[in-house]
């Protein structure tokens, strides 16, 4: 397992639950409180990020293992890896620039040892301790629950952003 200078914050919940919508009001939270943030999300899709007709996606259907996209406000890495077995989380979070980020944030990969939000909605039908385990640092919900965590309102991210905040403050990161 790789050495990383960032701290990883997991979200975690069933499919379903709102992981993606929670996340993009979260960040923008984060931002305000000038915390940099990094997002790893995980898809059991096949995914591609590149369009078929372009060039660059044409390239890397030809056979390049590694295309580079770039343009002035943005580029983009895109690595084939048809023989890994598994993905490993740390390898992809080292692949971030440090010194932009104050944080990454997880989405996915719920068997991974690393801090975690997990987040229940009453409308779930699965039993809410299936998702805690030793990582999870608090819930975010919309019901009461008797947990040992700090239970946060899934719907208010700025509390949740507040809580974050706190963390990376008790964690002695570089976070303001």
């Amino acid at each position: 397992m790789a050495q990383l200078d960032l701290p990883l914050l997991g979200i975690t919940a069933w499919s379903g639950t709102g992981k993606t919508t929670l996340l993009k009001q979260l960040i923008p939270q984060l931002r305000k409180k000038e915390i940099r943030v990094g997002m790893i999300k995980h898809t059991h899709h096949d995914m591609d990020v590149d369009k078929p007709g372009k060039d660059s996606y044409e390239l890397r259907k030809a056979g390049a293992d590694q295309t580079l996209v770039a343009s002035q406000q943005r580029w983009a890495l895109m690595t084939e890896t048809p023989e890994l077995p598994e993905l490993d989380l740390y390898y992809l979070a080292s692949r971030f620039d440090a010194s932009k980020l104050d944080l990454i944030l997880v989405e996915g990969f719920k068997g991974e040892t690393i801090p975690k939000i997990a987040l229940y909605r009453d409308i779930n039908e699965r039993n809410f301790n299936e998702l805690l385990d030793e990582h999870v640092i608090a819930v975010a919900s919309d019901c009461d629950l008797n947990i040992d965590f700090p239970l946060l309102d899934i719907n208010n991210p700025e509390a949740i952003a507040q809580f974050i905040a706190d963390w990376l403050k008790r964690i002695n990161h570089k976070a303001p």
